[in-house]
């Protein structure tokens, strides 16, 4: 069996790819939660009769939820990157005994 030409997992990666994702998803999260809070403003404006107040949406439902998924995922993406780090760098020490 022929030999690969790598030098075993770099840590160094981890942080780019714990906060690219964290980036992204917050922004998704964002993305849904004020869809569904403009939605839900407009409805209930619709129903008391009185005129939108769409910054309520943004400030009070949208930003923190952001906020909170974004912590979530950064904290759940750490704990993944590290592992699989792990995993790849014993895997690697076995095949090189082996």
């Amino acid at each position: 069996m022929g030999k690969t030409n790598s030098d075993g997992p770099r840590w160094i990666g981890i942080p780019v790819r714990v906060f690219a994702m964290t980036f992204l998803f917050t922004l998704l999260s964002f993305a849904v939660a004020l869809l569904l809070s403009i939605m839900g403003t407009v409805v209930y404006s619709q129903v008391k009769h009185v005129a939108p107040n769409l910054t309520f949406a943004y400030r009070h439902i949208a930003f923190p939820c952001a906020i909170t998924a974004g912590a979530i995922v950064l904290v759940l993406s750490l704990v993944m990157e590290i592992r699989n780090y792990r995993q790849r760098k014993t895997l690697e020490g076995i095949e090189r005994v082996s």
